[in-house]
């Protein structure tokens, strides 16, 4: 990512196609060691390709990827129609939590 990032941060500078040497001199700047590897790995995929397309493609790429936050509604739902059912359970997990405690141990936390 830190390749990918001081890349990122040449192009957005004005730099068409920056270069290894380039990407290692921003890394330095901030005290950072590129990985050589990686690094040439990274222009060559990069290497003649426009970075605003591969944005995009990737942006639509991941909106297609669903997200946790659209799995509660369902269950809701769920719930609310079977009405009798949640409060039952809400008393097992109820007496469930008391069975956990310190109590029934026979020693409290300040005891």
């Amino acid at each position: 990512m830190k390749h990918l990032a001081a890349y990122l941060l040449l192009s957005l500078g004005g730099k068409e196609s920056p270069s290894a040497k380039d990407v290692k001199s921003v890394l330095g700047s901030v005290g950072i060691e590129a990985d050589d590897e990686r690094l040439n790995t990274l222009i060559s995929e990069l290497k003649g390709k426009d970075l605003q397309e591969l944005i995009s493609e990737g942006s639509s790429k991941l909106a297609s990827v669903p997200s946790g936050g659209s799995g509660g509604a369902p269950a809701a739902g769920g719930a609310a129609a079977s009405g009798g059912a949640a409060a039952e359970e809400k008393a097992e997990e109820k007496e469930e939590e008391k069975e956990e405690s310190d109590e029934d141990m026979g020693f409290g936390l300040f005891d």
